[in-house]
């Protein structure tokens, strides 16, 4: 049986080049990057390299970046830490109803502390404008946090330009760029961005390891206290394979992105194409250009997206209905209903996110597949055999 990822906005495969890289780094080149030794001294220059690598890959200084856990732990660093350390100034907040849960949840637990946060509303497609930050600023206002890419449909946002409304009135920016590394060009100067969260296992990294760039000058509180790593601002041991492995994967996918940009928005577009032409009564989500080049969102209406995903694993297809920190919920994605979708269909999603691996022979066997699976599955559905005859 064919077995296909196409689960790639969950996490990706740590690259064979990768994986190369970060074996020396836990057999031999093991030291704390603390440790005065030469062991130590050995383990501090990779960590150098690494934060070089990463920085040059979003038009950073090395001494702005601050490495992590994971994109979850930067969003929580980011927003706590400035809020905390602005709280004198104000207390307003400005998101997006859209954001992932590492940046809501977050936001929420401010809220609760007397932060006001205003959750702004998106179009269809799922974008925010510069316009609606701007209405939305106040006196009070000390933070804007927007995602660069939505997680689950793709859509770019305008960074850039949102962050030249904060720039202007002196409000402090940050972007969740987790989904958009390795694929949307990324300069935090010209993108007037103050702060930037990442993840490594999203471009072919290893788990457990993400970054926060934080421009000069910008004040956090810490998130983590105890020791002096990470410039005395994130405490605790670095985990220095993830890290060395970041560093490679950051490097080898911004070096390729224009090529494989072009090469999987072709894949993208001709799934997107064969699943609204043989499949009735489905819809794209997320924006039909202004999209990460691997994602496809399809809602299949009188489908519940579970009996999807668990017939598409009967054949080998590995997909998933939204974010993959959700996947337990029994609840519609937040972000479908964001576009405006009413929950029964926003219940049958379907997310397939492309990635280095995958091929035209991998599209082609997902559209032989998914019609046969989508018509098994309508013929078990009173509400389809209702909508069928009404139409006749």
């Amino acid at each position: 049986m064919e077995r296909i990822y196409l689960d790639n906005a969950a996490t990706t495969r740590v690259r064979p080049e990768v994986a190369a890289e970060v074996m020396p780094i836990m057999t031999e080149t093991y030291g704390n990057a603390s440790s005065v030794h030469a062991f130590g001294r050995e383990a501090k220059k990779a960590l150098e390299k690494a934060r070089t690598q990463v920085a040059a890959a979003i038009g950073a200084k090395k001494e702005e970046i601050f490495f992590t856990a994971g994109g979850s732990e930067s969003d929580n660093w980011a927003l706590k830490g400035a809020a905390h350390q602005l709280r004198a100034k104000g207390n307003h907040i400005i998101t997006t109803a859209i954001e992932h849960h590492a940046i809501l949840h977050t936001c929420k637990a401010l809220e609760k502390e007397g932060f006001v946060v205003t959750y702004l509303p998106v179009d269809e497609y799922g974008l925010v404008t510069p316009e609606q930050v701007e209405a939305a600023i106040t006196p009070q206002t000390i933070l804007v946090s927007i995602m660069m890419a939505n997680n689950e449909i793709g859509t770019i946002e305008p960074i850039a330009e949102i962050g030249a409304v904060c720039k202007k009135h002196g409000v402090l920016f940050h972007t969740d760029a987790v989904q958009a590394i390795g694929h949307v060009p990324v300069d935090v100067k010209a993108m007037n961005v103050d702060m930037l969260s990442m993840s490594g296992h999203k471009f072919y990294a290893p788990k457990g390891v993400g970054a926060l760039y934080v421009r000069t000058g910008v004040r956090l509180e810490n998130l983590i206290e105890g020791g002096a790593q990470e410039r005395s601002r994130r405490a605790g041991t670095e985990n220095l394979p993830a890290i060395v492995g970041m560093g490679k994967a950051i490097e080898l996918i911004t070096a390729e992105q224009e090529a494989e940009n072009v090469r999987l928005t072709a894949l993208r577009d001709r799934l997107i194409q064969g699943v609204l032409e043989k499949i009735p009564d489905s819809r794209l989500n997320g924006h039909p250009t202004r999209r990460l080049p691997g994602n496809v969102n399809i809602s299949i209406r009188f489908i519940e997206g579970e009996s999807l995903l668990l017939s598409l694993d009967m054949v080998g297809i590995a997909g998933s209905s939204g974010s993959a920190c959700t996947s337990g919920s029994l609840d519609p994605s937040h972000v479908l209903l964001a576009i405006g979708l009413p929950h029964e269909i926003a219940h049958g999603s379907l997310r397939l996110t492309l990635g280095r691996d995958n091929t035209e022979q991998d599209v082609d066997y997902v559209l032989e597949q998914l019609p046969k699976i989508v018509e098994r599955l309508r013929s078990m559905s009173p509400l389809y055999a209702d909508y069928v005859s009404n139409k006749q």
